[in-house]
């Protein structure tokens, strides 16, 4: 009997368009929905519902462990894998606030979702000996060199219309191929921790590799970087937090709370030592009882974000509304990058805090 391939059922572009689009419609179809959360606490605390990731400690999580809140309280409903599927909860009242990359974001605010991120919580910060990017490899001795190369060549990313779909088009496109030929490379759905399976047994000619799985398949060694995304972009903030906008226009003291928490949490991380970080993320996975794995909190190397404090960048947005628009897949002249964003709430940006303080405000003041 032969083995399931660890690629999985590959969908192709039709399908998943068919699928964006009914899931835009449910979104839209559903942003009557209740505006006032998950209630209140018997303090008076706001209680934010919301998904969480499998063996990871989110940035909300950290600053409630933190205690960087004040007037909210944090409900876990439950684990997503998906961004998309983070943001669409949000947007249909299921949850929040949600999480997404900013192309998916700029995609369903197109598409009539009523959503405005408030803070930037992963990106690649070109921090060099954190080895904070994605790269896109191919193995050893491949005739893979540039990316007119990839025509008619199978690339391996972890879910179609995120963020790695829209990196791989950038490339492309920055490369001088046309819509037509970026159309002729086959993205290919791989479960990252199966890429560099898929990639070696050559199911696949290009596969993504980031984080701790990219460690230690650069590790056994054999592999060469077609690309990276700090090669490509430079560092970037990558993903924020969105909220509703009807429950920001209801619950706005919530949201500032919530934000400004966050954002000293992301703060923290990047001024605090890195032992320290992982010893806290092991301290909540451990004691939130969920039964994980806390292997994947352990490699942590870095905040990820570039900005202090998760500020937000229009740049972040625009990017891939460029591409967006280029490609068809958004209006021309429809979604503008300050209309994606709020940075009102950022202690960083709105003056509480200069970017050079820490967690609590203080200076940061540069080891040795």
């Amino acid at each position: 009997m032969r083995a399931e391939s660890p690629i999985g059922l590959r969908r192709n572009r039709s399908f998943a368009a068919a699928v964006l689009v009914t899931a835009v419609a449910l979104v839209v179809a559903a942003c009557g929905g209740s505006s006032s959360g998950g209630g209140t606490t018997e303090d008076g605390k706001t209680v934010l519902r919301y998904e969480g990731s499998p063996a990871s400690v989110t940035f909300p999580e950290l600053a409630e462990d933190l205690g960087f809140f004040e007037k909210v309280q944090l409900e876990w409903l439950g684990d997503t894998t998906s961004g998309p599927q983070s943001i669409q909860s949000a947007a249909t009242g299921e949850t929040d606030f949600g999480a997404a990359f900013n192309g998916a974001i700029a995609k369903l605010v197109d598409a009539g979702a009523p959503l405005t991120g408030v803070v930037s919580v992963y990106g690649s910060d070109g921090d060099t000996e954190a080895d904070s990017f994605n790269g896109y490899y191919v193995l050893d001795g491949s005739p893979i060199r540039t990316a007119r190369d990839l025509i008619g060549k199978k690339v391996g990313i972890n879910t179609l219309g995120a963020y790695h779909e829209y990196v791989i088009k950038e490339w492309l496109f920055r490369a001088g191929l046309t819509n037509d030929e970026i159309n002729q490379v086959e993205l290919t759905v791989v479960p990252p921790n199966n890429t560099e399976q898929a990639l070696r047994s050559g199911q696949i000619d290009v596969g993504n590799l980031g984080g701790i799985v990219k460690d230690a398949a650069l590790g056994r060694g054999g592999l060469t970087p077609l690309f990276t995304d700090v090669d490509l972009t430079g560092p970037l903030g990558i993903g924020a937090v969105v909220f509703r906008n009807d429950f920001i226009s209801k619950n706005e003291d919530a949201v500032r709370d919530f934000v400004q928490g966050v954002a000293r949490a992301v703060r923290w991380t990047q001024t605090v030592p890195k032992e320290e970080v992982v010893d806290r993320f092991v301290k909540i996975v451990e004691g939130r009882g969920r039964n994980e794995s806390t292997e994947f909190v352990r490699q942590w190397k870095s905040a990820g974000v570039p900005a202090a404090g998760g500020v937000i960048d229009p740049g972040e947005f625009q990017i891939w509304i460029d591409q967006g628009v280029r490609l068809g897949v958004l209006k021309p002249g429809g979604t503008t990058a300050e209309g994606l964003f709020t940075n009102d709430y950022n202690p960083y940006a709105n003056g509480t805090y200069p970017p050079g303080s820490d967690a609590d405000g203080n200076p940061v003041v540069a080891a040795g």
